[in-house]
């Protein structure tokens, strides 16, 4: 056992934040936090680290206990390079290695027979078992994986002073990795990994011999990695065993189970309460009616099951309608400093496409975006009536000393308050919020504000620069369906793929310096990228066989019937399941967007039902893609 908890009570400003909270977490565990914004969530965890007290209630750590955590924005300053900042983990295993070359260099100098030879090497043995034992040879192949795996491998030598903001958070990742502590506790940390990064991080902490306990709004990486999910709502802790696709089934259960016996008990007191008003003043029946009074008073009461809180509402809309083309880039060139982020670049978006654009961290997302908002490029052209709104990821466009009512207020001075006041409680800000400073707020109520600001800037032609970060659950389902809804363009960058799926319609890949337009959704990309990368590797493995192929045909060799029937038997499953693959992954979109239509969640048993059909595609899935890779 490493952390455990038993009726844990903390509050803050008067007010509880977390009542009787119990859990243990084991060796070994993976644990999902999840919880709308405000929770607690954050507080849980600083409970866990020994920064806050709880007020009631125990909360035991294992004695020594190593804790590794990663903030949301958790990176740091070093004045070393990339290289130096990770090598220094494994100083002691350094100065093991030299300890070792010492020994050794002394052991030459004496004779075998001599008691300082013998104490020499006593010394050598017990130093090589501690030396095998850390695996300390291979550190610095482990610094290269981790490095390599998280997107720096051409950084070794960067100073991290250097760095940007999301660069220094994954590198604070890679040092968490490498240290190895019990227990890893890492709050949104694929809030800046770009795809390829995630999968290696989902498969690298598949491995992890310590306890993970990871706070994440990234259904795909909490079903991959997580087998409990902690559910803090309501200041109460929730659990349940397995991933988050069998946390909502769980979840749908236990509120169904609990309205039951909440609507059971209370037909139950009612009707007892009737026959006790009825029969109290009856002489023939005063005593059974009593019996039942008093039956009543003791009876443990019921709860009635807190239902989750309304989430935000957003709608999108604009006074003027565009021409057919809204963008034109032709010929685009852009530079970070010395390096060539786009050359040459073409693509077009018209009237009430939804474009996401992708591609690996630093292959300008970003700074594509920015350029084609500033809109003094002579490469971007922008069609007649077309008014843009942009949705930044860093929220700058905040003023972090105003107050979260004034800030949007002050950019809309002809509207009453109660207009003012009515658009921001729809995006999730209470009444408490409103005299709250910007700074005040946490990433995710600061992200609902500047989503705020956003929709009410009545673009046609909406830009957005990772819009899901920060926002929990309920609040991206909101934004997913306004922007489904909204019928002018949409151009954006993301990281999270069921939002991708759900919107986009093209795609536009940035990749070498080249911007590559993909017509479609984006199963249809992934499907377009498998297979491109499958016939790639093909490509690879076929000169050499050609060769031989060759080869073998002039010394009058063939390949027999048996072979190239296998062979055809091969390429024809290949394709079967390449078709299974789609059609699975168009039924899973299918169902998760039909999973946030309110007559599917309102009716229990449509719900499940769609649940354990998504659990059956997951796992097909994974078969089919075990297979694929086999015989590709």
């Amino acid at each position: 056992m490493l952390i455990s908890s038993e009726n844990l009570y903390f509050g803050f400003n008067g007010g509880s934040l977390l009542e009787a909270v119990t859990f243990t977490l084991n060796e070994v565990e993976r644990v999902g936090l999840i919880g709308g914004n405000g929770e607690g969530k954050t507080t849980l965890i600083r409970l866990i680290l020994s920064e806050l007290e709880p007020e009631n209630g125990t909360l035991f750590r294992k004695n020594g206990i190593r804790i590794g955590y990663l903030a949301q924005n958790g990176g740091y300053d070093s004045a070393n390079t990339v290289f130096e900042e990770m090598r220094e983990i494994f100083t002691a295993d350094i100065r093991a290695i030299e300890a070792l070359r010492e020994i050794e260099r002394k052991i030459s100098f004496e004779k075998e027979s001599s008691e300082e030879y013998r104490a020499l090497s006593a010394k050598y043995e017990a130093l090589n078992k501690q030396i095998a034992s850390r695996d300390s040879y291979h550190f610095e192949v482990r610094i290269r994986t981790v490095l390599n795996g998280m997107g720096f491998e051409n950084n070794y030598d960067q100073p991290i002073s250097t760095m940007s903001g999301g660069e220094k958070t994954r590198l604070k990742l890679c040092r968490l990795l490498l240290e190895e502590p019990e227990l890893l506790i890492l709050d949104e940390p694929t809030n800046h990994l770009d795809m390829k990064t995630l999968f290696w991080l989902e498969e690298y902490l598949s491995a992890f011999k310590g306890a993970i306990l990871t706070v994440s709004h990234d259904r795909y990486f909490l079903d991959r990695l997580v087998s409990q999910i902690y559910e803090l709502e309501n200041k109460k802790l929730s659990v349940f065993k397995g991933n988050y696709s069998k946390y909502k089934i769980l979840k749908a259960e236990k509120t169904a189970r609990l309205l039951k016996e909440y609507e059971k008990q209370r037909e139950e007191r009612a009707h007892m309460q009737e026959y006790v008003d009825r029969n109290l003043v009856r002489a023939s029946t005063t005593k059974m009616a009593q019996s039942r009074r008093k039956a009543l008073e003791k009876m443990e009461l019921v709860e009635k099951p807190a239902l989750p809180p309304a989430p935000p509402v957003f709608r999108f809309s604009y006074a003027d309608k565009p021409y057919e083309k809204v963008l034109e880039v032709t010929a685009l060139k852009l530079t970070a400093g010395d390096k060539v982020l786009l050359n040459g670049a073409d693509f077009t978006l018209t009237r009430g496409e939804k474009c996401a654009i992708v591609g690996d961290n630093g292959t300008g997302k970003s700074t594509l975006v920015k350029e084609l908002v500033k809109g003094k490029n002579p490469a971007i052209r922008l069609g007649r009536f077309v008014k843009i709104a942009c949705y930044d990821q860093e929220n700058a466009n905040l003023d972090q000393n105003e107050s979260v009512l004034n800030e949007l207020w002050g950019r809309h001075v002809t509207w009453d308050q109660t207009r003012v006041r009515a658009i921001l409680a729809q995006a999730g800000l209470v009444a408490e919020d409103m005299d709250k400073k910007v700074r005040m707020l946490s990433g995710g109520e600061r992200a609902k504000l500047a989503l705020a600001v956003f929709e009410c800037e009545n673009g046609n032609f909406l830009v957005l620069d990772e819009p899901t970060n920060h926002l929990d659950l309920p609040a991206r389902e909101s934004l997913e369906s306004a922007l489904k809804e909204f019928d002018g363009t949409v151009l954006f960058v993301s990281h999270d793929r069921y939002f991708i799926r759900a919107i986009a319609g093209k795609i536009l890949e940035l990749e070498n310096g080249k911007a590559t337009e993909f017509t479609g959704s984006y199963d249809e990309y992934t499907a377009y990228k498998t297979t491109a990368k499958a016939q790639e590797k093909s490509v690879e493995r076929i000169p050499a066989p050609d060769i031989s192929t060759k080869t073998d045909q002039k010394n009058g060799h063939y390949r027999s019937k048996e072979e190239r029937a296998a062979d055809a038997k091969r390429r024809t499953r290949i394709k079967k399941i390449e078709d299974e693959i789609s059609a699975l992954e168009a039924e899973d979109e299918r169902l998760n967007t039909e999973l946030s239509d309110p007559e599917v969640t309102g009716n229990f048993t449509l719900l499940t039902e769609k649940c354990n059909r998504l659990e059956e595609i997951k796992t097909l899935l994974e078969t089919l893609y075990s297979e694929y890779e086999t015989l590709i």
